[in-house]
């Protein structure tokens, strides 16, 4: 397997493409909010009856699949978030489980709104049930706790119908990740990687070839040779968004590199 193709197939969505998305997506939510406004106001005041006209009784018509297609808007928003995100990360690249936590806090959020419909009741309900809840791994950049707590706010929106809000403040967050993260530079990250081949012979060759199409650059520290295993540690610099999990992956290939395991350390400033 050629190292330069197995990269090529992992690259982020074209910049072109999220951006046609973002305007396709907020277009298509402002429309819906004026085609289809919300049926289930008090006494039909949405439906623009006028304030003597009698009570509506039961579920409007078409209301269930309104309170769908806020859920499902809600996940929209929440997936072209994340891509976005993914691209233009902060200090440390986005994981998968982070990416996909934050595609369902925004439809927690517009669920919370739907289950909640101006009762207090439901909401202290709520409230109580999520104190329940208890996170073991917290999110140590400050720009991903912000970013998903925009996200649940945007759940929120949907889920109180307010389509042209959500669908305004997702370009607008889409526009903002690209533009933070040019206004200031991404320092390159410094680690350690030690690599343990599974026989005395150490694939030097390819996994040089592997750190160059992957843009690491590397030295040589240390090798310790022993009769049936040889390990070798690299200085690498590299890219915040370098893909830690995935290189390491193709490193223990057993069928092109015969590494038996990978560690990466995080160096300190020097």
């Amino acid at each position: 397997m050629d190292p330069a193709s197995a990269t090529n197939r992992h690259k982020p969505f074209p910049v072109w493409l999220l951006i046609a998305a973002t305007a396709l997506l907020a277009a298509g939510l402002l429309w819906f909010e004026q085609r289809w406004p919300d049926t289930a106001g008090a006494n039909g005041a949405s439906l623009g009856l006028s304030p003597d006209a009698p009570a509506v009784s039961g579920t409007p018509p078409f209301q269930a699949a309104r309170e769908a297609l806020k859920l499902v808007f809600a996940g929209l928003i929440g997936a072209l978030i994340s891509a976005v995100h993914r691209r233009h990360p902060g200090d440390k690249p986005i994981s998968r489980s982070l990416a996909q936590a934050q595609i369902l806090l925004c439809v927690a959020g517009a669920l919370m709104m739907i289950i909640i419909d101006n009762s207090l009741a439901r909401a202290l309900g709520i409230a109580g049930g999520a104190t329940i809840v208890r996170f073991r791994t917290p999110v140590e950049d400050p720009k991903d706790s912000t970013v998903l707590f925009l996200l649940l706010g945007l759940g929120m929106a949907c889920g109180l119908g307010e389509f042209g809000v959500a669908g305004l403040g997702a370009a607008f967050l889409c526009a903002c990740l690209p533009l933070l993260d040019s206004i200031v530079a991404r320092k390159p990250r410094a680690m350690m990687l030690e690599m343990t081949s599974s026989s005395p012979y150490f694939p030097a060759e390819y996994v040089n070839r592997l750190l160059a199409a992957y843009q690491v650059r590397f030295e040589s520290r240390e090798v310790n040779q022993h009769p049936q295993k040889t390990t070798v540690r690299y200085h690498c610099t590299l890219d915040p968004d370098t893909p830690l999990q995935r290189l390491s992956e193709q490193l223990t290939d057993a069928q092109v590199g015969g590494l038996k395991s990978v560690s990466w350390e995080t160096l300190k400033k020097e």
